[in-house]
């Protein structure tokens, strides 16, 4: 694109640049007259500088600058400055690191990206970590980030850790839990699960330690990010995935569920039934409450269907809950001693209580034999409706 196409579509698309800083003096000037190339819709967030901050922003009347009196974060930084920007009629906003790392020259790639997508995106900027000056700890923490951004959305990206972005304003969240680096995580994979495109686009990156500040702390930051990955991870094996499952299955006709996620499903057909033995084993289980967390991790542990395996595990919903008990009850009696008279009882927990080993005993009887009759019966039926060619 030639600059003036550049102008024209941040001027037609309402973009702006957001510039989080803190002591960075050494670049900050750098880049702000980088990004008046392209366009004066800039704001920057003092997050607290000590240094000359103040004074080099002060050469920019023409800009918007938010100077908060103590700083407090990165994240909080980019939330007041993502809220000043809806505020002021944007609806896309890049942001861009103020150490030097990121070039200004990059802002096009960004705008071209956007003008190619038919729908709603966050891009974000792709660095070249395998290159010379690149931190180790960087590698490392990136490799680290793309996993779990994986697990918790499904979509695999090369860099999650860049600040180099373009974000939809109208599509991320308006609340959030953290305040410093880590909300760099927390805002992309909460964007995701609301169904928006989140994609890469290949960036430069400057590695100077000459002038470049990190406020990155390894210990304290790596641990708020762990923590913080602990939690998403959970909402997505509680919630995200059992909720995107439902909504798609009710957008299917069952014909076409089996069609699409069976049979058309990732994996061989022997993959697919040992998703499905896997499924039934664990909800045939008596791991009442972590089914879901069970099956969805070893799905991803093992490397089997996690669709079909969740779906598979739903073999215990409610209405089949009395005869899953009865049955796990009758098939562990032999194997305790006392009254195995359960049926003249009322089927409910406390009889579970009351005859636990019993009810354990059964019920691992009871997903075993299933999940074994329903991972061959799944295997036949596939190669029979969609052999394999060897």
């Amino acid at each position: 694109m030639t600059l003036p196409e550049v102008q024209n579509a941040i001027a037609e698309k309402k973009i702006c640049v957001l510039i989080p800083t803190y002591n960075n003096e050494k670049t900050l000037k750098r880049v702000i007259d980088g990004v008046l190339d392209y366009t004066e819709n800039i704001i920057v967030v003092n997050d607290g500088s000590t240094d000359s901050t103040k004074e080099i922003l002060s050469q920019y009347p023409q800009i918007n600058i938010i100077s908060l009196p103590e700083n407090r974060g990165k994240g909080n930084g980019l939330k007041i400055g993502f809220r000043k920007a809806k505020e002021s009629g944007y609806n896309y906003t890049i942001t861009i690191d103020s150490d030097g790392q990121h070039y200004p020259d990059d802002i096009p790639v960004f705008v071209e990206a956007l003008l190619n997508e038919k729908e709603d995106v966050l891009l974000i900027g792709n660095r070249n970590m395998s290159q010379d000056g690149i931190p180790k700890k960087s590698s490392f923490g990136n490799r680290f980030s793309n996993f779990w951004f994986w697990f918790e959305t499904g979509i695999k990206l090369e860099d999650t850790q860049s600040g180099y972005r373009l974000y939809p304003l109208h599509r991320i969240p308006k609340k959030y839990f953290t305040p410093k680096f880590e909300f760099e995580i927390e805002i992309i994979v909460r964007t995701a699960w609301r169904h928006v495109h989140v994609k890469n686009v290949p960036i430069k990156v400057l590695y100077d330690p000459a002038e470049r500040v990190s406020h990155f702390r390894p210990f304290k930051d790596f641990t708020r990010i762990s923590i913080l990955n602990t939690i998403l991870v959970t909402i997505t094996l509680l919630y995200i995935i059992p909720r995107n499952f439902v909504n798609n299955f009710k957008k299917k006709s069952f014909k076409r569920f089996i069609k699409e996620d069976v049979l058309e499903s990732d994996g061989t057909n022997r993959t697919k039934a040992f998703s499905i033995a896997l499924g039934v084993f664990i909800g045939l289980s008596p791991f009442w409450g972590f089914q879901t967390l069970l099956v969805i991790s070893l799905a991803v542990l093992f490397k089997l269907n996690k669709v079909l395996a969740f779906v598979a595990s739903n073999v215990s919903l409610p209405p089949f809950i009395p005869f899953i008990i009865a049955a796990s009850l009758f098939l562990g009696a032999p194997f305790v001693s006392g009254n195995s008279d359960i049926f003249s009882q009322e089927l409910n927990f406390d009889l579970v209580k009351n005859n636990l080993l019993q009810y354990v005993i059964g019920s691992m009887i009871l997903a075993s034999t299933a999940s074994v009759i329903s991972g061959i019966a799944t295997f036949l039926f596939l190669n029979r409706v969609s052999p394999e060619i060897s």
